[in-house]
């Protein structure tokens, strides 16, 4: 075989070669349809899983936060003798209000009444229901949402 003839076959196998690696690049629409299926399925059953999770942390976080206005409130209690009135709120456990006599805070820590999970104010009423004092949250649907209402109360 001589020179030239080597040359061009040599060429003609590496054409070919290159035909079929284009022929076997990228995917077929049918291989994309079948990931795109598999990751839509993926999420239909785990995307409501996370959200779920993602509730029940924001519940149990307003309940923490309840636990620390409790623990501060009755600090103002140790300190003036009554709890913060209703209209005072509970703005009196980071601002001297002015019907507190012996007033020793900010009693949190943060220096100021942080909001709910949500994004709403707690709801503070003395005397309570059940107890000399209520804080509560109307969690996620805003005013008036008693399904997801948070309550605590002293005891």
């Amino acid at each position: 075989m001589s020179k030239s003839a080597f040359r061009l076959e040599r060429l003609r196998r590496s054409v070919a070669r290159a035909r079929n690696h284009e022929q076997e690049a990228g995917f077929t629409l049918v291989e994309m349809l079948v990931v795109i299926a598999i990751i839509g399925l993926v999420v239909g059953l785990v995307g409501p899983r996370v959200l779920n999770y993602l509730s029940e942390s924001k519940v149990k976080a307003a309940k923490i936060q309840i636990e620390s206005f409790s623990a501060a409130l009755d600090l103002y209690y140790l300190d003036n003798g009554a709890y913060p009135g209703t209209n005072e709120g509970l703005t009196a456990l980071v601002e001297r209000p002015p019907s507190a006599l012996a007033w020793n805070g900010p009693y949190l820590k943060t220096g100021s009444v942080p909001v709910d999970p949500w994004g709403h104010p707690y709801l503070y009423k003395v005397p309570g229901d059940h107890a000399p004092y209520e804080i509560d949250s109307n969690g996620a649907g805003g005013v008036g949402d008693s399904r997801s209402l948070i309550r605590s109360a002293s005891r």
